[in-house]
């Protein structure tokens, strides 16, 4: 393998990785979409609020991070996703925007909306924002409407590489019933995941309760959409990438192809769903254990991150064109100059001192559980 070659590779288990990460950070929004359904009282719709308000940064600012690495690695994606697709982007990053304007301004005084009404702005963000993440990365199996025309980036008239080939831009991808599938699996995923950062930070006995109670029913419904669209991955046909001609062509069941012969990333795999599924069954077992959320969060960044790796690695296209086959992007055909791989590979040798930071902060933030005393005697609280 050449250096450009592994710097491809590189770059593309970096945005896997970030895209792992985020995923796990979506508990803040599966907590907020049970705000108004977990939480019976105002004080504990407070305390939720609170508990999720203290994270939200990581996850907006994770989200950023995953789209800017995506323009910097692999800019033909980023302009025709971002570019083309951009009523489905534009509409989670509206809820995102949504859900800060929502936390800064709830419990202002002279807020004219009502603090409810910015409630129902968090259960918003926290239902459109893991869905719609979920159907979008879904895409990287079943394939979106573009069309790639590099020849096209001279015409003085209109030097646009790519086109969509719908007026929908994006939300068409809703219209498979596979996108949709993981999509709502996402979804219960972060409410799962929202569960067990809420039994883990906050101190509040019927609260917590509560949140026992809800575990059992969002896991199973989480359990039998991640299923499904495993098993439909691993039987379906794939879009594969000839190594010499970057031919691109439908190969059967390409994806369990590409699991056998990187038995590394199907470790991974496995021991992150196993790890997922520990974290849940031993805190719905156990009624005094509160670890859940690390293991479920870690298995969810190390899944995640075998998912991107299945669907770019081993000669795949992972962003296949449903309406030009040989239009669709690959580690090879979409990713930016040698020199700027070089480049930002050197910069990339920061991120472990980031990561550091982040845990220190994480572990600053939460050193104790919140209560509601704790809340009325904070002038700062949300």
């Amino acid at each position: 393998m050449d250096t450009y070659v592994f710097l491809q590779h590189y770059w593309w288990f970096l945005v896997s990785l970030l895209g792992g990460i985020l995923v796990f950070l979506l508990f803040v929004q599966g907590a907020n979409s049970l705000l108004l359904c977990v939480g019976s009282t105002p004080d504990e719709r407070k305390l939720m609020v609170n508990a999720t308000g203290r994270k939200w940064e990581f996850t907006f600012t994770t989200l950023v991070t995953f789209g800017g690495a995506f323009f910097a690695s692999f800019p033909l994606f980023y302009s025709t996703s971002f570019g083309g697709a951009y009523w489905l982007w534009m509409i989670i990053l509206f809820t995102f925007v949504l859900q800060a304007v929502s936390y800064e301004f709830q419990s202002k005084a002279g807020n004219l909306l009502g603090q409810k009404t910015f409630q129902v702005f968090l259960v918003i963000n926290g239902i459109v924002g893991p869905l719609l993440l979920g159907g979008a990365v879904a895409t990287f199996f079943t394939g979106s409407g573009f069309y790639i025309a590099k020849g096209q980036l001279t015409d003085t008239m209109m030097p646009v590489i790519s086109r969509w080939g719908s007026a929908a831009h994006g939300l068409e991808a809703l219209l498979n019933p596979w996108n949709v599938v993981l999509g709502l699996a996402v979804f219960f995923l972060a409410r799962v995941l929202g569960l067990l950062y809420l039994i883990r930070q906050v101190r509040h006995e019927s609260l917590e309760q509560r949140c026992r109670k809800a575990l059992p029913g969002q896991s199973l419904l989480f359990v039998v959409l991640f299923v499904a669209f495993v098993v439909y991955l691993l039987v379906k046909d794939g879009f594969a990438v000839e190594p010499g001609t970057g031919l691109i062509y439908m190969e059967p069941y390409k994806y369990l192809h590409n699991f056998l012969a990187m038995p590394v990333v199907a470790v991974l795999f496995l021991a992150g769903v196993l790890s997922v599924l520990w974290g849940i069954g031993k805190t719905v077992c156990c009624k005094t254990y509160r670890g859940g959320i690390w293991f479920a969060g870690v298995g969810t960044v190390v899944t995640v991150l075998a998912l991107f790796l299945c669907a770019g690695y081993h000669h795949t296209a992972y962003y296949p064109s449903t309406l030009d086959l040989q239009g669709s992007l690959t580690l090879a055909n979409s990713c930016s100059s040698f020199f700027t791989l070089k480049v930002m590979a050197f910069a990339s040798l920061l991120i472990p001192f980031v990561l550091a930071y982040i845990v220190y902060a994480w572990r600053a933030i939460d050193k104790k559980r919140l209560t509601i005393e704790e809340l009325h005697d904070n002038e700062e609280a949300y």
